[in-house]
């Protein structure tokens, strides 16, 4: 029985459309197949050492994409050696720089893990610490000038945490200087953050809270500029509480170490941008 004209019409229509679809298809695989191609010619015939300066060229002019892609090539062709441990390092870089900076840290986190004995394990610290310090401290921070205490806090401990591993580590490093410094800084920038928190609570009349806020504040960063003030909030919080034995010891603390210490402001001054 032969089919109707209009069914077997429809048959060749619906032929048509599916050769025309695999015709579709083969082209944009064919052109798929030439982009990776083309993207597998551009490394694949150079030499490692050539591929290394053409990744070292693409960041020295801010080609950070494309020595992103040289340098993982180079890292799988050179496995096993000191060049391959460089362009870890240079990988992990070139991320931070094109604002990749959660892959930035895992790959320097692989990085320390898989080589620990590598000779550039210092400055694999030292990198997820500058890392983590600078995130966040983009261009809106340089114009508002918004104090580095009124951000986030955890890359700031993570970044302290890295630098600490360098100083303990590799005392002699030539990072550890500008490690040490930038500890310092860190953790007065912390504790100004605790303290701040800890006169939240006390303006609030959360005494206990404010207390304790206080109290973290001495025991992680005792050195800091902000502990007499620290203690000062303890002893004042304390009162409030009818503490006297904790009051008194707060006191004798804070006579002993900063009797000499000028009071700071009950509140920081409001930054001129800062609306709510």
């Amino acid at each position: 029985m032969h089919p109707s004209p209009l069914i077997a019409f429809l048959d060749r229509a619906a032929a048509h459309r599916w050769h025309a679809a695999l015709g579709g298809l083969g082209l944009a695989l064919a052109l798929l197949g030439g982009c990776a191609t083309s993207e597998k010619d551009e490394f694949s015939a150079m030499a490692v050492e050539k591929l290394y300066a053409e990744a070292k060229a693409d960041m020295a002019s801010g080609g950070w994409d494309r020595a992103i892609r040289a340098l993982e090539r180079l890292e799988g062709r050179a496995a096993g050696t000191l060049l391959a441990q460089q362009a870890s390092l240079d990988l992990a870089y070139a991320r931070y720089k094109s604002g990749e900076r959660p892959e930035a840290v895992a790959a320097l986190d692989r990085f320390i893990r898989l080589n620990p004995s590598s000779p550039a394990l210092d400055y694999a610290y030292y990198l997820k610490g500058l890392v983590n310090f600078n995130d966040s401290l983009g261009w809106i921070y340089q114009v508002l000038k918004q104090d580095v205490v009124e951000r986030d806090q955890q890359a700031s401990r993570d970044a302290y945490q890295a630098f600490k591993m360098l100083v303990d580590q590799f005392p002699q490093s030539r990072y550890a200087p500008d490690a040490r410094l930038r500890m310092d800084y860190i953790a007065n920038a912390l504790a100004d953050y605790e303290l701040r928190v800890a006169r939240y609570y006390f303006e609030r009349g959360a005494y206990l809270a404010a207390a304790n806020r206080a109290q973290q504040a001495i025991r992680e960063f005792e050195r800091a500029p902000a502990a007499a003030d620290a203690l000062r909030i303890m002893v004042l919080s304390y009162e409030q509480l009818g503490l006297n034995d904790l009051r008194d010891d707060a006191k004798r603390v804070l006579a002993l170490n900063f009797a000499n210490a000028p009071a700071a402001p009950a509140k920081a001054a409001r930054p001129w941008w800062k609306l709510w």
